[in-house]
């Protein structure tokens, strides 16, 4: 099988490159070039789109003896994952770039690339496991390592991306991954993982964001008020700068009347206003969803599992499909907090991704 391997320059997708060629498979690795100029978005060994990165990919495909490319996606990663991110920022929601990237990007872009080219299948270093169901269709399930799964960014993937997509290190914890690579002499098998958003350099979403919209701010400032009564209980410098359940940076002017912290409940870009409360307030126990997406079959009712953060717990839950099976009802058996529209909901059955959908709404409604 010819299998496109794409290499991020981390220590993940060099030991799933590798294990494809052990499989037997015909292997070519490529980097993604995400920016035209790298050390815009990050320096360091932490992303995955730096000059550094694409070295240590390359250094990697060379030990493991395979052609390696560097595959320039930089304007289509701009358009559909930066900005996105910063769109739905301004307009007051919380957006999961990974998440799009594996959609637009990884999953998208790179695999109709490659299957023009004639690739059978895409391998990454996501943790992930497939395998084939009753009903003949390719699964997704949750890793072994239940620490590294990364089956919440996956739940994008349809049936047709499924049945093209190759994820070796589903069935091994990271410690092992990580003495397999130093074992076949793999540079990067100490390399730190990535963290936060690849493109923030500093990991300071707020900053970032306040240099970058420019006219596309809705406002860069307006009045925080507590929820119930309207009180002002301080300024802010632009609604992008919040999400829903935030705690930290709110730099209130005056306390709450019970001297309570407070978390931000609602961002209401046009008016300018953000709106605080206790915590208690966060909780929610319905969840409308758009942009459903399925792996599989679409089913009319899940009573199942869902996951609303990337590194979350799962909530017992039923979900309920729309007409057009584009739209979703998700009631929570216990109330979740601090979920913001703009995030991913991805529903599971057991250990069996179902689907995902984008939050739209949310609201607590009494039993």
């Amino acid at each position: 099988m010819k299998v496109l391997a794409a290499m991020s320059g981390g220590v993940d997708s060099a030991v799933a490159a590798a294990r494809a060629v052990e499989a037997g498979h015909d292997v070519t690795g490529i980097h993604l070039a995400l920016s035209r100029n790298p050390k815009s978005y990050r320096t360091g060994a932490r992303g995955c789109c730096t000059i550094e990165d694409s070295n240590d990919a390359r250094r990697a495909a060379d030990v493991i003896g395979i052609p390696f490319y560097v595959w320039d996606l930089s304007d289509r990663f701009h358009e559909d994952v930066v900005e996105d991110f910063m769109s739905e920022y301004a307009a007051g929601r919380t957006p999961n770039p990974c998440l799009r990237c594996n959609e637009k990007i990884k999953f998208a872009a790179v695999l109709d690339r490659a299957l023009g080219l004639g690739f059978d299948t895409v391998a990454t270093g996501h943790y992930a496991q497939l395998q084939t169901g009753p009903d003949g269709l390719i699964e997704m399930h949750r890793a072994v390592d239940m620490a590294k799964d990364q089956s919440y960014v996956l739940g994008v993937l349809t049936q047709d991306q499924l049945a093209h997509s190759l994820f070796p290190l589903g069935d091994s914890p990271k410690s092992a991954v990580r003495r397999e690579a130093e074992a076949r002499g793999l540079m990067v098998a100490d390399k730190p993982d990535s963290h936060d958003i690849c493109f923030i350099a500093d990991g300071d979403n707020a900053g970032w964001l306040g240099e970058k919209l420019g006219d596309l701010a809705p406002n860069r400032g307006g009045d925080i008020v507590e929820h119930g009564t309207g009180e002002v209980l301080g300024q802010h410098e632009g609604t992008f700068r919040y999400t829903i359940g935030q705690r930290k940076g709110l730099r209130l002017g005056r306390p709450a009347a019970d001297g309570k912290p407070r978390f931000v409940l609602d961002i209401e870009p046009v008016s300018g206003t953000v709106t605080v409360g206790p915590r208690a307030e966060l909780a929610v126990n319905r969840i409308d969803g758009i942009k459903a997406r399925w792996c599989g079959s679409v089913p009319d009712v899940l009573h199942g599992t869902v996951q609303l953060r990337a590194h979350g717990a799962e909530h017992r839950a039923t979900i309920s499909t729309c007409q057009d099976a584009a739209g979703v009802a998700i009631e929570l058996l216990d109330p979740a907090q601090g979920i913001a529209p703009g995030q991913a909901a991805v529903f599971y059955d057991g250990s069996r991704v179902v689907g995902s959908a984008t939050i739209a709404a949310t609201a607590r409604v009494p039993a």
